[in-house]
């Protein structure tokens, strides 16, 4: 009866895949690179504040392979940036749906061309620019850019997206029928239990052996101290190329009753920040873990993503109960985890102190020189908010640490600092808020009212305020007045504090397009500036994130 049972349940997920496989187009959009798809991520893989929204796809290392449309439509949009999708062309297609293809190194020739003309026109290299259906319209297999690593991209790849156009969800592209063999199944590597009497993030995640017997996952019975209790899972799908993938559906079943499940096919942008509220979020920061959970944190609202309820197990009546889990890739390939789960002592509920953060209620927390104030998103779970103050030589502020940066928050707070001194209203035009979060920081330009800076950030760590009377600049790659005979100009920025937040460049008082790469600034020779043009003059502004200005001029041959 057993093996009918999980026979049963087998058979309703495959059907349940190739049902779902057949609401989108199959065949349609083809293969955007000119060599089989081996992918180094795919949609639904968890990255830092959001789900991965597409595929990756590797290009063997190399740059400026051709990419071609994947389906007949027209080009509807183009994006330049320095951060993000750095250079992107999307697709509009007939049938519903927008391809979008990122990191490029250069449009196709016409599209380049216009890019450039705009850049020039606007004295600006960043663009976003839409198109009507008839500008640029491409067919299925036609060449529409050269693959990079431009943007966000840590190597050479293309980042390939499939959107509703109507709704701009990002739906998962291994739905549409993509001929990429895998017959692998998901590798499960840990197994998680939280008491859910009290917040996920407090004691924290408590780690079970997991150990693999033939085809099948299983650990000993888990002895637990609470009644109530929810399960997460480190796991990672793997393509035939090897690359770890995520996880595109999991379901939790106790005593065959199924408790909950979720399934990565389509998110929105604006949605996908709620990845925080579905992993382990301090394992991930912290150790750098994947940890997914199997159950609905109360501040996590992400849409078409998780079923049955809220995935926390009640354990009051110390019966031993049966846990299955079951993971599967898009082509079926499926993975299970065996174990048993009772309760044994239950120990007491930790108390929580009076600046408890709750999903769903705002709050505000002060000390005697700042004040946060979370909106009623802040926050996926209960959070014991510690916020306290310490002095800083460094700074013209108290640092105020604000908990810890291991407790993620959904949305933008706002921040007010007090300085530890009277400040000119010139040395307040001069001072930013720093946040550090241990990986990174942000820096802003502070706003003020009276003594009291203020800014936003989505972020806990360490905040303080800085006085910066520090220049900006650049170096040049070359030595002054020298020949270049190289194909581009290359200046290194720098900021001692922040960042460079605008750069103009003007070539014998012309602008001049330079590209931002990262902390680097760029300019490739164009007709413009031909071999044996002569002699020039560059001037190059730069303005930092407190407002300081620098100019600089450079020469050289041509």
């Amino acid at each position: 009866m057993k093996f009918f049972s999980r026979l049963m349940i087998l058979v309703c997920l495959i059907n349940s895949v190739a049902t779902f496989a057949q609401n989108y187009p199959q065949g349609y959009f083809r293969n955007p690179l000119n060599i089989p798809i081996n992918l180094a991520a795919n949609f639904g893989a968890v990255r830092s504040n959001h789900f991965h929204m597409g595929l990756d796809i590797r290009t063997n290392s190399q740059e400026n392979l051709p990419v071609v449309a994947a389906a007949d439509g027209y080009v509807s949009r183009i994006k330049v940036e320095r951060y993000g999708f750095g250079n992107a062309v999307y697709v509009t297609h007939p049938n519903g749906y927008t391809t979008v293809y990122a990191h490029l190194n250069k449009y196709f020739a016409q599209l380049d061309e216009y890019v450039k003309e705009q850049q020039y026109k606007d004295e600006k290299w960043e663009q976003d620019i839409s198109f009507s259906s008839n500008q640029f319209p491409v067919t299925k297999g036609q060449l529409i850019a050269l693959s990079g690593n431009t943007g966000g991209s840590a190597g050479p790849h293309l980042h390939f997206e499939i959107r509703d156009t109507k709704t701009e969800e990002c739906i998962n592209p291994l739905l549409f029928g993509f001929n990429i063999p895998d017959g692998i199944a998901p590798i499960i590597s840990g197994l998680y239990w939280y008491d859910r009497r009290f917040s996920t993030y407090e004691p924290g995640a408590n780690g079970i052996v997991v150990k693999k017997t033939g085809s099948v996952y299983a650990s000993n019975v888990i002895q637990v101290d609470s009644p109530q209790i929810s399960f997460a899972i480190k796991a990672v799908d793997k393509a035939n190329q090897g690359f770890n993938l995520g996880i595109y559906d999991a379901e939790l079943l106790m005593d065959g009753k199924l408790i909950y499940s979720f399934k990565i096919d389509r998110i929105h942008y604006n949605d996908t920040r709620y990845i925080n509220g579905c992993v382990d979020y301090t394992k991930f920061i912290r150790d750098k873990m994947s940890i997914q959970h199997l159950s609905n944190l109360q501040g996590m609202k992400l849409p078409n993503y998780s079923s049955g309820s809220d995935g926390i197990i009640n354990l009051s009546d110390n019966e031993v109960h049966n846990i299955e889990i079951i993971l599967k890739d898009v082509n079926g390939n499926t993975s299970r985890l065996t174990t048993k789960v009772q309760l044994s002592n239950s120990s007491e509920k930790i108390s929580s102190n009076n600046r408890t953060v709750s999903p769903n209620e705002s709050k505000t927390i002060k000390t005697e020189n700042a004040e946060i104030s979370l909106s009623k998103n802040a926050v996926y779970d209960v959070v014991n908010f510690n916020m306290y103050e310490k002095p800083d030589a460094e700074a013209v502020s108290n640092s105020i640490v604000l908990n810890n940066p291991y407790i993620p928050i959904h949305d933008f707070f706002s921040l007010k600092i007090k300085t530890n001194r009277k400040l000119t209203s010139e040395e307040k035009d001069k001072t930013v808020i720093e946040l550090n979060y241990g990986s990174d920081k942000n820096i802003i330009k502070a706003k003020w009212n009276g003594d009291w800076a203020e800014g936003q950030f989505n972020r806990l760590g360490t905040a303080r305020l800085l006085l910066d009377n520090g220049l900006p600049s650049v170096s040049p790659s070359w030595k002054e007045g020298t020949l270049i005979t190289s194909g581009s100009l290359r200046l290194k920025g720098a900021a001692k504090i922040g960042d460079i937040e605008s750069f103009r460049a003007e070539l014998d008082e012309k602008w001049l397009r330079f590209a931002r790469v990262k902390d680097d600034f760029v300019y490739v020779f164009d007709e413009k500036y031909p071999k044996g043009s002569g002699s020039h003059t560059l001037k190059v502004i730069t303005t930092n994130t407190a407002g300081n200005t620098n100019t600089q001029t450079f020469t050289f041959q041509r």
